[in-house]
């Protein structure tokens, strides 16, 4: 019998033999390196959820982490709001109690590599592949689930990155470019805070991390930030719940339009 497991190594294993002859390079023989522009227009990447909603996406990197994923989680609950976790694969094989309870309590749990192999220059391409496909192995070993996001550690992407998440079924996702909290450079709580909350918009994907290698502030900011934006009215959902919702409200905007030209049709 093939296991999901098996399946989809099985299936990693093929597209390596086909990743390096299928992807844009440059002159230089280095993967092409593009704008946000080119992989935004193209849905290859995607920064924010354009949403006359009050709806925004809280994301967490590089846990789960036994000491600060469980008072995020805590906080989460408090104010009733759901958020994605771009876990790491090895952290997950460390800590599978962890992100199971992130899975059951509604949270997304998505791909942000096994290692936290960044992308530069001298990076082997199918190594970087097969470490994404690892931790989709890791998380759906512990979660039942298989993940459909991708976000590329440090927020390094090029044409090579997001083939590789292509070729694993996974969207990359990075987040909005003023809602870079760098809560993992040691910013002070009212740093952090203050960033989100001056800078919330309709659709934002605000970028926080649950473990970092020194001490951060993110734990007092959220417990600034949550009632804030909870007293504004936004709604904290997954990321995957504001891609649903985007294109949900661009079918009704096209709906509407219909209806209006058949309108305008009927009075010729």
């Amino acid at each position: 019998m093939i296991t999901g497991r098996k399946l989809l190594f099985g299936i990693g294993i093929g597209i390596v033999g086909l990743f390096v002859g299928l992807h844009a390079v440059s002159a230089d023989g280095h993967p092409g390196s593009r704008g946000r522009d080119y992989y935004e227009s193209r849905g290859k990447i995607v920064w924010e959820v354009p949403t006359e909603r009050p709806w925004i996406a809280l994301t967490f990197d590089d846990g789960p982490d036994p000491a600060r994923t469980p008072q995020i989680l805590e906080l989460l609950q408090k104010y009733e709001a759901k958020a994605t976790f771009f876990v790491l694969g090895n952290k997950v094989s460390q800590y599978p109690e962890l992100t199971k309870r992130e899975a059951a309590e509604g949270h997304e749990i998505s791909n942000h590599t096994f290692s936290h192999i960044y992308y530069r220059s001298g990076v082997d391409e199918d190594k970087y592949l097969l470490d994404i496909l690892h931790a989709q192995d890791m998380i759906l070993q512990v979660t039942g689930h298989i993940p459909r996001l991708f976000r590329p550690p440090g927020g390094y992407y090029n044409d090579a990155v997001v083939d590789a998440a292509d070729r694993s079924g996974l969207q990359t996702i990075l987040w909005s470019w003023h809602q870079d909290t760098r809560d993992w450079s040691g910013s002070s709580a009212a740093m952090i805070a203050g960033k989100v909350l001056d800078n919330a918009r309709n659709g934002d994907i605000v970028l926080f991390h649950d473990h970092t290698d020194r001490r951060a502030h993110t734990i007092e900011a959220l417990g600034q930030i949550l009632p804030e934006l909870a007293k504004r009215g936004f709604k904290f959902v997954t990321v995957s719940e504001l891609l649903g919702q985007s294109k949900l409200d661009s079918m009704q905007r096209n709906f509407s339009t219909q209806d209006e030209l058949i309108t305008e049709g009927s009075h010729d």
